[in-house]
């Protein structure tokens, strides 16, 4: 049996992040949920309210052999802008914070070299607002969140939103196994 490894990040939109980490090699499974608040159980209705202090997040479950987490790391920052406090796009509220829940010591380590490295190398024109937290108890989303894109890719928000993401990650993605 492989040794598997967990992730977990938030970033805007869960359905987002769920689509563009479900289509990478090593990557096992990909689960929307909440994290990082003060409410047990909470629900959708409950997260966007704001109240909860719960981010949208992924749960990764990859293969180390296969994908590193700094690799999962480079995604993440590669389809979301972690230069904006509290919003992506149109998304506003605590509940779309740009954060990583880190599951060790040295996934806290990578994720702080990585911000290191980004804002060093001036990847992005304003700071990087990106929390890097200790994980807490994930609760999964509703069923209707779950594989959300793969499901409902003719709705407009999928359509508008996460393809256009999509297409240009996987773009450059597909360029990134050329070099």
């Amino acid at each position: 049996m492989p040794n598997f490894e967990t992730a977990v990040f938030g970033g805007g939109c869960f359905w987002c992040l769920e689509a563009v980490f479900q289509r990478l090699p090593g990557v096992k499974a990909v689960e929307s949920g909440y994290m990082g608040g003060r409410v047990e159980n909470p629900t959708y209705r409950q997260v966007c309210g704001g109240d909860t202090g719960h981010a949208e997040v992924v749960h990764v479950t990859f293969d180390p052999s296969q994908i590193s987490y700094r690799d999962l790391l480079a995604v993440f920052f590669a389809t979301h802008d972690p230069t904006t406090l509290n919003r992506q796009g149109n998304d506003i509220g605590t509940q779309y914070r740009s954060v990583i829940f880190y599951n060790s010591e040295e996934q806290r380590h990578q994720a702080e070299q990585a911000i290191t490295e980004l804002t060093a190398e001036h990847e992005f024109a304003a700071p990087i607002v990106t929390a890097v937290e200790p994980a807490t108890t994930f609760f999964v989303a509703e069923d209707y969140h779950q594989n959300y894109y793969n499901e409902n890719s003719e709705q407009p928000y999928c359509r508008f939103i996460i393809t256009p993401k999509l297409d240009k990650f996987c773009k450059a993605f597909a360029e990134k196994l050329k070099a």
